[in-house]
């Protein structure tokens, strides 16, 4: 899972989250993708969270205008 790049693992995401939408076959496969999905969703928000501090890193950095 952390080797999943931000754009992998939404994609990933939105993927699982239109299986469950259609209705996985057996409720173990509803289980499973539902615990996917929360690892997906974990993984894109450490990326996001990595960039807003990357963002604010580069801001503090900036000089003034």
């Amino acid at each position: 899972m952390a080797s999943l790049s931000y754009e992998q693992a939404r994609d990933e995401l939105v993927s699982v989250v239109s299986e469950l939408e259609q209705g996985a076959s057996t409720l173990e496969r509803s289980l499973a993708l539902w615990e996917r999905g929360e690892a997906l969703a974990r993984r894109c928000e450490e990326w996001l969270m990595g960039a807003r501090e990357r963002l604010e890193a580069a801001r503090r950095q900036a000089p003034a205008s």
